[in-house]
């Protein structure tokens, strides 16, 4: 009998810029690990505004951190550099949640994903914008008038709300986060420790 491969689900909102360092690195941790990651988008921004909080937007000095940051940390974990300041924050964010919730569900999202997210912060082509989702869509082998006549339906939207829901009942609050059952690592910074949990029960260093 097969063994499962062992697997991490991979909670994220395409806004989110720190997700970037994420969604580019995913591959190569697969490859070297051998854990799947269950990607799952949902629409944080919902949660965050039930919060009455906004991570950065009005806060000039932490959104410059931010920007620098996440220069340094593309450094640190070898994907390509940000060109900052990338337009922020994401203004048609449902979209591009709902286009990753139906590429997840046909297949194709991880690839449109990381493609969007060249193009955001390799191009400052906004996520959820034009021309950012048609050329990530044709990147990723998908008509765009197909997927964005399925994303915008009353199906995706549904299922939008549902992973929502579901993130909101595991208690995230940020992206990208990492769970293990029920236990949750939020940011890039804590992928080796959910790998670790997922192994072990425990934070280990090697």
């Amino acid at each position: 009998m097969a063994t499962a491969t062992p697997a991490i689900d991979f909670w994220f909102t395409t806004g989110s810029t720190y997700t970037y360092l994420a969604v580019m690195r995913l591959p190569t941790v697969e490859r070297e690990t051998g854990i799947a990651f269950r990607w799952r988008p949902f629409h944080l921004r919902a949660i965050l505004q039930e919060m009455n909080h906004v991570p950065f937007a009005d806060k000039p000095a932490k959104e410059a951190y931010m920007w620098r940051d996440l220069e340094r940390r593309a450094g640190l974990r070898g994907v390509p550099a940000p060109r900052v300041p990338a337009p922020y924050p994401v203004r048609n964010l449902a979209l591009s949640d709902r286009l990753a919730v139906l590429g997840v569900r046909e297949g194709w999202g991880p690839e449109f994903v990381r493609a969007a997210y060249r193009r955001w912060f390799g191009l400052g082509q906004e996520m959820g914008g034009e021309p950012n989702v048609s050329d990530s869509l044709r990147e990723a082998g998908q008509d765009p008038a197909r997927v964005l006549a399925l994303a915008e339906g009353d199906e995706i939207g549904r299922a939008l709300k549902a992973e929502t829901a579901a993130a909101r009942g595991l208690g995230l609050f940020g992206s990208p986060s990492f769970v293990v059952g029920r236990e949750v690592f939020w940011g890039d910074d804590r992928l080796e420790d959910a790998i670790s949990w997922l192994r072990h029960s425990a934070v280990q260093r090697p």
